[in-house]
């Protein structure tokens, strides 16, 4: 066993050669999760679950490993954080609520990662509860904000899709209609996306040196795909005759036809000669969707190959297909028809990060410099900078 960050939080990792026998045994305790990333067990990390991994364990003549826990440090844990790790099973009662509340948001047709991400913060609620839902007021949302998704350092993103589920949580239960929910969801950031330059894209493609990984990023890049866009695409999709892709039902339910690169065609046929996919055009098992941890952690170690010390997501290829197009002299309107934005007012944004305008303004320094220079006699040295010496 040893230590691993993951989830803004220390976490058991669980090492072992693979064994079916104690794979399922393993799953059998209450805590244990499963981590693409980490591609391993882990647990929340403190001595109690240490204590009941070991028992559970050493109980079926498993050998544990404890050493590098012993020494570990325990950061002291929230009582909130420490109350959602250790609480027992569900009841009956809160199942019955988790149930009608997903129904209920499948009624309305929300798209599948909404029902689970709602659901998520919903389930972390119902588990820190202590009083019936009936009796809910506004300070007990409140109470979960502060207790929970602050000291696990959601960010605000999260924080707003948290009291989006709330609303929908209090209509549904017919809670007081006093609750004044917007004032509970922190404004939206205005962070400016990070874009790679056309130099690092390829840097990274050529770093990726599996085929199907490689196919992956290339039309994320190229097509401007959301990482659920390219999971979903099917063999069908595709159309090489009319170099287009299309993108079926995605954010806001739109289908929108995208582009697709001339020079992607010999890699991507090349692929599906390769793996004969039979449904989607990127499959885990045979006919299956591939995972979208998996493409994350693919990315990061080709980022890592090619020396790119930005952070790089699959979402960054598409905002550098977006400034790239910009940067090109592509109509905004075009390129929002491309992204499949509801509003001009997103696209916008690209604006701000073009990087082919910013080069053209001149920074009042190298004006200053350049006219100190000027004032310099004939036959002293004119290429001076700042690291030399410009005084008369």
């Amino acid at each position: 066993m040893d230590l691993i960050e993951h989830r803004n939080a220390k976490q058991i990792k669980i090492g072992f050669e693979f064994n079916r026998t104690l794979k399922e045994h393993l799953k059998k305790l209450s805590g244990i999760k499963w981590s693409a990333t980490h591609h391993c067990f882990y647990i929340l990390f403190s001595q109690k679950n240490a204590k009941r991994l070991e028992d559970h364990l050493t109980n079926k003549g498993y050998h544990v490993n404890r050493k590098k826990l012993s020494a570990a440090k325990v950061k002291p844990v929230q009582n909130a954080e420490k109350k959602l790790a250790e609480k027992p099973e569900l009841t009956k009662t809160e199942k019955g609520l988790l149930w009608k509340y997903v129904n209920y948001l499948r009624g309305k047709r929300f798209s599948k990662s909404t029902v689970k991400t709602y659901y998520s913060f919903i389930l972390k609620f119902v588990r820190f509860l202590d009083k019936p839902v009936a009796e809910l007021k506004k300070r007990d949302f409140e109470g979960f904000i502060e207790q929970v998704l602050v000291p696990q350092n959601y960010s605000v993103s999260s924080h707003r899709q948290c009291v989006s589920a709330f609303k929908h949580f209090a209509v549904l239960f017919n809670l007081d209609t006093s609750i004044d929910f917007e004032n509970l969801r922190p404004k939206r950031e205005k962070k400016l996306p990070v874009v790679l330059s056309t130099e690092e894209v390829i840097a990274i493609l050529q770093a990726t040196r599996n085929l199907k990984h490689r196919a992956v990023l290339s039309l994320i890049y190229s097509s401007g795909l959301r990482i659920g866009e390219l999971l979903a695409l099917q063999l069908e999709d595709i159309d090489v005759e009319r170099r287009q892709v299309f993108v079926h039902q995605s954010k806001n339910r739109k289908d929108r036809l995208v582009i697709l690169a001339e020079s992607i065609l010999p890699l991507l046929q090349n692929y599906l000669v390769s793996y004969k996919p039979e449904k989607y055009v990127v499959e885990g098992k045979p006919g299956k969707t591939y995972s979208a941890e998996s493409v994350r952690a693919f990315l990061k170690r080709s980022c890592k190959r090619a020396k790119i010390k930005k952070r790089v997501t699959p979402h960054t290829l598409r905002h550098s297909f977006a400034t790239h197009l910009l940067e090109e002299g592509v109509d905004l309107r075009h390129i929002q028809e491309l992204l499949g934005h509801s509003r001009p007012e997103t696209t916008m944004i690209y604006t701000h990060v073009r990087k082919k305008d910013l080069l053209a303004i001149k920074s009042p320094l190298d004006r200053a410099l350049g006219g100190l220079k000027k004032t310099l006699p004939d036959k002293q040295d004119k290429n001076l900078g700042l690291s030399g010496d410009i005084s008369n």
